[in-house]
């Protein structure tokens, strides 16, 4: 790589993305891992079908959030695209003034589990998603263990926990009859 091509503004070395997003107002900005694009919360769906469609970004790698309590607006919603053709990733971040977003599962189907993740995480909610409930915590569990003022000892270690378990061993035993 050149030094005029490792010092090309982003747009240059990128238009053929962001061109793609020449309808919706964005910002666009370079991070250690590569450009990030914010978007607002009301055009984010469209612009995720934007650069799936016209900027040919078949893959949805990531989907995760930024919890930044106790600063408002709260949480960052960060969606990472793949480009295997023209070998291109971007970042798409989207800062949530509430605690809920549209799903992109409509876009990507494998986002499915990273979304109900978030959601079972921060307590992110996606509107329009086909099945969102806990991945990773049982289900009778109130709170969100990546969130900021979630203590670090954890809350009710492991009752819950051993309630779940009983249960989950107990509907062994009954499909086994």
């Amino acid at each position: 790589m050149s030094d005029a091509q490792a010092n090309a503004p982003v747009a240059e070395a990128a238009p053929r993305f962001v061109a793609a997003l020449r309808a919706f107002p964005h910002c666009l900005s370079q991070s250690p891992d590569g450009p990030v694009i914010e978007v607002e919360l009301a055009s984010l769906h469209a612009a995720l079908r934007a650069l799936r469609d016209d900027a040919g970004f078949e893959l949805c790698t990531f989907v995760t959030c930024i919890d930044h309590y106790p600063a408002q607006p709260r949480f960052a919603l960060h969606h990472q695209l793949l480009s295997l053709a023209h070998n291109d990733r971007v970042r798409v971040r989207c800062v949530l003034p509430g605690e809920s977003a549209p799903t992109c599962t409509d876009l990507w189907p494998g986002a499915n589990y990273m979304e109900r993740e978030c959601f079972d995480m921060f307590g992110v909610r996606f509107e329009g998603h086909p099945d969102l409930r806990r991945l990773l915590m049982p289900d009778g569990y109130d709170h969100h263990p990546l969130r900021k003022e979630f203590p670090h000892h954890g809350i009710e270690p492991d009752r819950l926990y051993r309630e779940w378990d009983r249960a989950r061993r107990a509907s062994w035993t009954e499909d086994a009859q």
